[in-house]
């Protein structure tokens, strides 16, 4: 059983409202750039699933009329 204590949002903020100034515009600098990477990660993670997607020939490529023929009616 793990011993952390629970920590509420509310928690969060007035602890970082509790920093200097200085220190909680650093925080949200670190967290914009952490979230940032975040992202860059996913959006990284979603290409090569898309490369490897076709690759294997499970999507293809065209216009969007190219795509429409292929729609049984």
């Amino acid at each position: 059983m793990s011993s952390r204590k629970k920590v509420t949002f509310q928690d969060v903020l007035d602890t970082i409202e509790s920093l200097p100034e200085e220190q909680q515009e650093n925080l949200i600098a670190i967290i914009r750039r952490r979230l940032i990477e975040h992202k860059r990660e996913v959006l990284a993670e979603r290409i090569n699933e898309a490369r490897e997607e076709y690759r294997l020939g499970k999507v293809r490529r065209g216009t969007v009329d190219d795509l429409m023929r292929d729609i049984p009616e």
